[in-house]
């Protein structure tokens, strides 16, 4: 019988390997209809900001990315050019 190694403590990234940490911050989304959602994510360090448009269950559901971008000022002309939205549509989803 070989002698018992403790485990090493648990990782809060979920044990994967360095440098491919990845954790959900947040997400955002319009306060008209639902449609459209920002998710802000924390990927090797930088966080990046990705929209999506979401289609009601009825037409099928699923979901397009639309794009992602690395800052704030990059979400807003994203918002521009592919919604009908601005950066004060969103509110932060429950």
């Amino acid at each position: 019988m070989s002698p018992r190694v403790p485990s090493p403590p648990a990782r809060p990234d979920g044990g994967r390997p360095a440098g491919s940490y990845l954790r959900r911050v947040r997400e955002w989304v319009c306060g008209c209809c639902g449609r459209w959602r920002v998710s802000v994510e924390l990927i090797h360090g930088r966080y990046r900001y990705r929209l999506v448009r979401r289609y009601p269950a009825r037409f099928g559901g699923g979901k397009d990315v639309l794009g992602e971008v690395g800052t704030v000022a990059e979400l807003a002309e994203l918002l521009r050019r592919r919604t009908p939205l601005t950066l004060a549509d969103l509110h932060e989803a429950a």
